[in-house]
């Protein structure tokens, strides 16, 4: 529909929200209330475990990942990992920040790597999944796809309304991931940051809480054994799922 606006015409969805002067205002939000900070938490899944890193990690981390391809950390703001010292300094680094809350990952009681909560913001209700590392065995595994599943689990069953996934714009691995995962891409900030002597412009994707359910659905039909061949092999690929009671 049409608005007029002081002389100009604002062309308006039907389902905008109209305020008493006219103008279109964001939807109300109702009963939500901004969440804690998110508990730390064991969480366990069928094919992973993520529990809270300590710095007694480093030693395990290192032997994980110390003999990655160093192609592994091209669009990383730290690495590689040289020595138990690198990695013990990057895992007090994230212990250090008090908006992140960083997770191992392990796989049969074996780490594989590590990825983190960052720059939560409870207030708002919106937390970002990053700083995530897996290791060679865990790449494009159903245990990393677990991984990040248990996640956005975790955040929405705690409250959060948004979750977020930012890379580097350059990084096609990261954004293919984030959009078979269901994540939303929203747009690049260019120029948004620098590493490792260059310049950055960030891929931002989201997932919110009015998406989840559908995004839920389709990872937990993925996730099914009865998905999997005798071999671990997917029969049906996440972009094919639908999910049950869609």
């Amino acid at each position: 529909m049409l608005q007029n606006m002081g002389g100009s015409c604002v062309i308006l969805s039907a389902m905008s929200n109209i305020n008493d002067f006219g103008q279109p205002v964001g939807d109300d939000l109702g009963r939500w209330v901004p969440p804690p900070m998110i508990p730390n938490a064991v969480l366990n899944g069928s094919y992973v475990r993520l529990r809270p890193l300590t710095v007694a990690d480093a030693e395990a981390v290192y032997s994980a990942l110390g003999q990655a391809r160093h192609d592994l950390w091209t669009y990383m703001p730290f690495g590689p990992f040289c020595s138990v010292d690198d990695a013990s300094d990057y895992l007090r680094y994230m212990l250090d920040q008090s908006d992140w809350r960083p997770y191992i990952i392990e796989v049969d009681g074996r780490v594989h790597g590590f990825k983190s909560y960052l720059r939560i913001r409870p207030l708002d209700g919106v937390i970002e999944i990053g700083s995530i590392v897996f290791s060679p065995q865990l790449q494009r595994s159903t245990a990393a796809t677990e991984s990040v599943y248990l996640t956005m689990r975790h955040a929405f069953d705690s409250g959060y309304r948004r979750v977020e996934w930012k890379c580097d714009s350059l990084h096609q691995v990261s954004r293919k991931a984030a959009k078979r995962l269901g994540f939303r891409y929203e747009g690049t900030f260019v120029n948004a940051t620098h590493y490792k002597g260059r310049s950055r412009d960030t891929a931002w994707f989201a997932v919110t809480a009015e998406e989840w359910p559908d995004r839920r659905r389709r990872l937990e039909a993925w996730l099914e054994p009865t998905n999997f061949d005798q071999n671990g092999d997917q029969l049906r690929s996440l972009s094919t799922v639908d999910g049950p009671g869609s």
